[in-house]
């Protein structure tokens, strides 16, 4: 019995600083959640922030993706120039679907917001879960986005090491190379 006493203790424990964490959320007897209007609010901010962090990349990739078609113009026999524009076209996908997911999330949240108001709670519960699992889904293709990115640094540096060792005296910086 008195294990279970400790137990009961913990969880009210638990309930309190639940509450004072999540103010939004009311933590009812049976343990079902009620979202109040403001937490899909909240999530407002955070997704036009990353709304616009995804276009600022989409902008990024276009201007390179500008200049690398000049340069493949003065030069097409230039291979790491495919590959750079194989992985940027990747990218672009990804950014696609990134911005898709990001709009879908926000549209699932002013949806729930009209349920909350309309007091189609259970409803709202289900498009708030839906809201957040599209901006899941959203934040995982970022990740791979961020992680494919990498791959293309990588072949600019290999590339770069291969002029750098077919360099029969070394890599010099020009302020080195000024001294000597």
């Amino acid at each position: 019995m008195p294990k279970l006493i400790r137990f009961s203790r913990k969880l009210l424990r638990f309930d309190f600083y639940f509450t004072a964490l999540f103010p939004t959320f009311k933590i009812q007897k049976n343990l079902a959640m009620e979202l109040q209007l403001s937490t899909p609010a909240l999530l407002f901010s955070a997704i036009t922030l990353m709304m616009l962090a995804f276009t600022n990349r989409f902008l990024a990739i276009a201007n390179l993706i500008r200049g690398l078609h000049k340069k493949y113009l003065e030069n097409p026999e230039q291979e790491i120039i495919i590959e750079q524009i194989h992985n940027l076209k990747k990218r672009l996908s990804m950014i696609k679907y990134m911005q898709l997911c990001g709009v879908l999330s926000f549209l699932l949240c002013v949806i729930c917001m009209f349920l909350i108001f309309t007091e189609a709670q259970e409803a709202a519960n289900y498009v708030f879960i839906g809201s957040m699992l599209a901006l899941l889904v959203s934040l995982g293709i970022s990740l791979i986005e961020i992680l494919i990115s990498t791959q293309a640094l990588n072949l600019e540096i290999q590339d770069m090491e291969e002029l750098f060792q077919k360099r029969s005296s070394g890599f010099w910086f020009k302020k080195d190379k000024n001294e000597n």
